[in-house]
């Protein structure tokens, strides 16, 4: 079993309904080991999620201690698996793409059903290592990794 860094957004009803069909699909994946991934939205620092409490976007303390726990996810697990809508770019998803391949960590671009072949980032995607439909998740074999390019173009 592998464990991923669940790269997800939250903050609107659309990122939420995505980010619920992956976290599921991952539950029920067998090569996928949830209790020991790091999923930034339980690692929020002190507990207080800015979706909520919009005010700690102006602390230094929280911004920091976040994005610093934020970083130790990445670096002590096996996969950065983004949950990525196409026509709402996150630039912090592109940040933590960009360094987990850095790093040499499998990053797999996990798009919705119907978004799948809409464009996307050019540099979202050579961080890619995989993009597959969200369908595809449960199933998809994270013991054995593979490569393959994004059916859809780039911006």
């Amino acid at each position: 079993m592998k464990t991923c860094y669940f790269c997800a957004g939250w903050f609107n009803e659309e990122q939420n309904k995505a980010y619920k069909e992956a976290y599921q699909a991952l539950v029920e994946n067998d090569t996928m080991d949830m209790t020991h991934s790091y999923v930034p939205l339980e690692h929020q620092y002190l507990g207080i999620r800015v979706d909520e409490h919009p005010e700690y976007l102006r602390s230094k303390e929280w911004a920091q201690a976040t994005a610093n726990g934020d970083i130790i996810g990445i670096k002590t697990t096996d996969i950065c698996l983004t949950v990525y809508l196409p026509h709402q770019e996150d630039v912090g998803q592109g940040f933590e793409l960009g360094f987990a391949k850095s790093l040499g960590k499998y990053n797999l671009l996990v798009i919705p059903d119907d978004q799948y072949g809409e464009p996307i980032n050019l540099m979202s995607w050579y961080a890619a290592d995989n993009v597959i439909k969200m369908s595809q998740l449960k199933d998809f074999d994270f013991n054995n990794p593979t490569f393959n390019y994004y059916d859809g173009s780039v911006y």
